[in-house]
C-alpha cells in the first residue's frame, strides 16, 4: 500500500468497535485511521486524500449528524457511512438526505460494510476529480481580462447570439475586437469551439 491510496477513517467512541473494525479492514488491505470523537478526527482529517468515513451516530460532544453537517459546510469531499447502536428512522432519514452512503445498525454484516466502503471510495474518487476540474476551470477563468470576462458572460447568457456582430452590439465594441476577445477566451480556456466552451463553463 502507498500513501496515495484511499483511506478509511473510523470515528466511534467504543474502543472495541474501533479495534475490531480496524483489524478487519486492514486484513483486507485497507489503510485505516481511527478516532474516538469528532474533534480528534477533524484535527487529523486530510481533505486532499481520497477517503471515506465510517461514523458512529451516537458520539459524545459533537454527534455524527453534526459532524456530517460540518463536513458538508466545509465542502469536504468525503462520503459518510453511518453505524449506530441506537439510531432511529428519523436519524437515518436525516443522514441519508444529507448524502450518507448508508445508515447501518449494529450489529451489522461486515461484508455489507465492506461493500458500502467500496462504493464510498469510488464516490470519493469522483468527488475529488470534480474538485480538480473546478479548480482547473477557476484558474483558467482567472486569466481572462475584464473585457474577455464580459464577452464570456454574454456568450454564456446568450448562446444563440455569439457571432462577432452580436457580441459587439451587446458590449458596444467593434466586431473585430469582439472576434479577438472570443479567440483569446477559447485559447485561454483550452477549448476548440464555442459549444465546448459553453458546456465546460455551464457544468462548473
Amino acid at each position: 500500500m502507498t500513501g496515495s491510496e484511499p483511506w478509511v477513517y473510523i470515528v466511534d467512541d467504543d474502543d472495541d468497535v474501533r479495534t475490531a473494525l480496524s483489524r478487519s479492514l486492514r486484513k483486507r488491505g485497507m489503510q485505516v485511521e481511527e478516532f474516538a470523537d469528532a474533534n480528534s478526527f477533524l484535527d487529523a482529517f486530510d481533505r486532499n486524500r481520497q477517503s471515506c468515513l465510517v461514523l458512529d451516530y451516537g458520539l459524545p460532544g459533537m454527534d455524527g449528524l453534526q459532524l456530517q453537517q460540518q463536513l458538508i459546510e466545509e465542502e469536504a469531499a468525503i462520503p459518510v457511512i453511518f453505524i449506530t447502536g441506537h439510531g432511529g428512522i428519523p436519524e437515518s432519514v436525516r443522514a441519508t438526505q444529507a448524502g450518507a452512503i448508508d445508515f447501518l445498525e449494529k450489529p451489522f454484516s461486515l461484508s455489507v460494510l465492506i461493500e458500502r466502503i467500496g462504493a464510498a471510495l469510488d464516490l470519493s474518487n469522483q468527488l475529488h476529480e470534480d474538485q480538480r476540474q473546478r479548480a482547473s476551470l477557476d484558474a483558467k477563468l482567472a486569466t481572462l481580462t475584464t473585457r474577455e470576462a464580459e464577452t464570456l458572460e454574454h456568450i454564456l447568457a446568450n448562446p444563440s447570439q455569439v457571432s462577432s456582430k452580436e457580441i459587439a452590439l451587446a458590449l458596444g465594441i467593434s466586431p473585430r475586437t469582439a472576434d479577438i476577445h472570443r479567440a483569446r477566451i477559447m485559447q485561454k480556456m483550452d477549448v476548440k469551439n464555442l459549444l465546448e466552451l459553453v458546456h465546460t463553463c455551464m457544468n462548473r
